[in-house]
C-alpha cells in the first residue's frame, strides 16, 4: 500500500510535466530533452513584472543607466548577440528585448525569460572586462533565457514541493507521529536539492557556457575571452563549496569544458569576423 502510494505521487508530478522544445542543438550540441510545468507565458509575465519593479527601484534611487557611455557600450554588445539568438531559437527575433545596466558593485549580470537583461557596473569595473569578455558574459546569460532555465527551475521548484509536502503526507499517516513526519519532510528536501535540483543547476550552467560561447563566436567577438572572464571571476569569487553541493561548475571544469569546445567555435568567429 505505501508503495502504491508513493508510486501514485511520483506519477501524478510526472504527469504535470510537459515536454518542451526550446533551442536547436548549435554547433555546440546542447540536446538535453527538456520539462516543465509552467507555460511559458506565465513564466515570462511575472518576469516582465520583476523586470519592471527593478528598473522603477533603480531609478528612483538613480542607479539606473548611471553612465551613458556604459550604457551604450553594453548595448552594442548586447545587439551583436541578440541577432545570433535566432540560430538557436526563430522565436527569439520577436522577444521584446530591453537591455539596462544598474549601479551596483555586484559582479553579475543576469537575462530574464524573453529577454530582459540586467549588466551591474560592477561586472565592468571590477573586471575590467573587454568588450569581448562582457560579451561571454552577457552571451552566457543570454542562454539562460533561449534555454528557458528559469521556467525550468520554476517548474521544478514547485515539483519538489509538492514531492516533499507528499511525502510529509504519507509519513503522517503511516508513522502516526507529527515529529517524524516533520523529519522526513526535511530530509527529502535535502536529498532532492543534492540530488536534483543542484546537479540540474549545474547542467543548466554548461549548457549557458556552450550556448554563450557559439552565440559570442557568431557575433565575432573572440571565444578565448570566455576563458580569461571566468579565470577572473574565480579569483574574485573566493572560497567555494565543493561542485557537488553548487549550482555552479567548479571554476576549472567549466574552464576545461570551454577550452575543448575553442576548436568548434573558432572557425565561426573568423568566419563571423571576416563577413
Amino acid at each position: 500500500m505505501k508503495k502504491l502510494l508513493v508510486s501514485l505521487l511520483v506519477a501524478a508530478l510526472l504527469a504535470g510535466c510537459a515536454p518542451i522544445k526550446t533551442t536547436n542543438a548549435g554547433a555546440v550540441g546542447v540536446q538535453r530533452k527538456q520539462y516543465a510545468l509552467l507555460s511559458a507565458k506565465q513564466v515570462e509575465g511575472m518576469a516582465a513584472q520583476s523586470y519592471v519593479a527593478t528598473l522603477k527601484d533603480a531609478d528612483k534611487k538613480n542607479k539606473l543607466n548611471p553612465n551613458a557611455q556604459q550604457t551604450e557600450r553594453v548595448r552594442a554588445i548586447a545587439n551583436r548577440l541578440i541577432a545570433q539568438t535566432t540560430v538557436f531559437r526563430a522565436d527569439a527575433a520577436k522577444w521584446k528585448w530591453e537591455v539596462n545596466v544598474q549601479e551596483s558593485p555586484e559582479v553579475n549580470a543576469y537575462c530574464m525569460p524573453g529577454g530582459k537583461i540586467m549588466v551591474y557596473t560592477g561586472l565592468i569595473e571590477k573586471l575590467k572586462a573587454t568588450d569581448d569578455e562582457l560579451a561571454a558574459v552577457m552571451g552566457h546569460e543570454i542562454s539562460h533565457a533561449l534555454r528557458e532555465h528559469g521556467r525550468e527551475r520554476m517548474s521544478e521548484a514547485y515539483a519538489q514541493q509538492g514531492l516533499v509536502l507528499g511525502i510529509g503526507l504519507l509519513a503522517s499517516i503511516f508513522l502516526d507521529d507529527p515529529k517524524a513526519a516533520q523529519t522526513s519532510m526535511g530530509l527529502a528536501s535535502t536529498v532532492s536539492s543534492v540530488a536534483i535540483t543542484l546537479p540540474h543547476s549545474r547542467e543548466q550552467e554548461r549548457e549557458a557556457d556552450r550556448i554563450g560561447l557559439e552565440l559570442s563566436a557568431r557575433a565575432a567577438y573572440d571565444p578565448n575571452a570566455a576563458i580569461t572572464l571566468w579565470q577572473k571571476m574565480a579569483k574574485e569569487g573566493g572560497q567555494k563549496p565543493p561542485e557537488f553541493l553548487s549550482t555552479h561548475p567548479a571554476d576549472e571544469a567549466r574552464i576545461a569544458d570551454m577550452k575543448r569546445l575553442l576548436p568548434i567555435v573558432m572557425p565561426l568567429y573568423e568566419a563571423a569576423k571576416h563577413s
